[in-house]
């Protein structure tokens, strides 16, 4: 990156708790991950552990929708979250050498890909700061229609909100309180093209509506960065554990 348009992506990522980079892949980069993804659906999935895996529908295959740490089975995905521009991006925003910590496979498909609830990362994350990103880069068109990606603007500056549990697989939390009328005034929706990259920062509220498509699936590549310097909260890590323990004995 120019050190012109380092310093302005900084100032924006820190005003907005987003940043969005239409183009960031070329058209043949976008071919060639494409490509990868579907031959990693081909042969890896059915060989990795099954909590690594999420299904719509776990009977139906083609109902896929999430994918974790992809990184671990193939070495093209090893080197773009390792070794590439997404991490000299992160370091950038961060101001910080970076820990790469996953990435990760995102689908709604056709019809019955469910919302992805109003949530902030770090209520997973439990870092202390709470210096983190998460990159989503669009694999295909996404529009409201197929369930783009939308932020509360300005949302990272107000700490972590209270999230309860939900019923949406891979996002088992969601914000309680969610949709006053700041989050309305603030929200906004980023439709994206194959190869554009929003980045956001680890309290930034974001979320997507269902794919209500009839034809077409909403699929993304999730790319996680913390900071050397954030540490994570282990009694709050643990708390959270036997939160959820409680819950999911009732």
């Amino acid at each position: 990156m120019e050190t012109l348009n380092a310093q302005a992506l900084k100032e924006s990522f820190r005003t907005d708790g987003y940043v969005f980079l239409p183009g960031f892949l070329s058209t043949e980069e976008v071919r060639e991950l494409n490509e990868s993804v579907k031959n990693f659906i081909s042969e890896q999935v059915p060989v990795m552990p099954h909590e690594q895996v999420f299904y719509e529908d776990k009977d139906d295959p083609a109902t896929l929708k999430q994918l974790i740490d992809m990184q671990k089975y193939n070495p093209y995905f090893d080197r773009m979250l390792n070794n590439s521009r997404f991490r000299q991006l992160a370091e950038s925003l961060l101001e910080d050498a970076v820990l790469p910590k996953t990435l990760e496979y995102f689908n709604k498909p056709p019809k019955i890909g469910k919302p992805t609830p109003p949530h902030q990362d770090n209520y997973y994350f439990m870092l202390k700061p709470a210096e983190a990103v998460t990159m989503w880069l669009a694999l295909e068109d996404v529009d409201a229609e197929n369930g783009c990606v939308r932020y509360v603007k300005g949302s990272h500056r107000h700490g972590v909100r209270p999230h309860g549990r939900t019923q949406t697989l891979g996002f088992s939390q969601g914000i309680t309180d969610f949709w006053n009328e700041n989050d309305q005034a603030q929200a906004v929706a980023f439709p994206a093209k194959p190869g554009d990259l929003l980045i956001h920062h680890s309290l930034t509220i974001h979320w997507a509506e269902a794919n209500r498509s009839e034809s077409r699936s909403r699929q993304a590549i999730g790319l996680i960065y913390w900071a050397k310097s954030a540490q994570e909260d282990t009694e709050a890590k643990e708390a959270y554990r036997q939160k959820l323990k409680a819950e999911l004995s009732r």
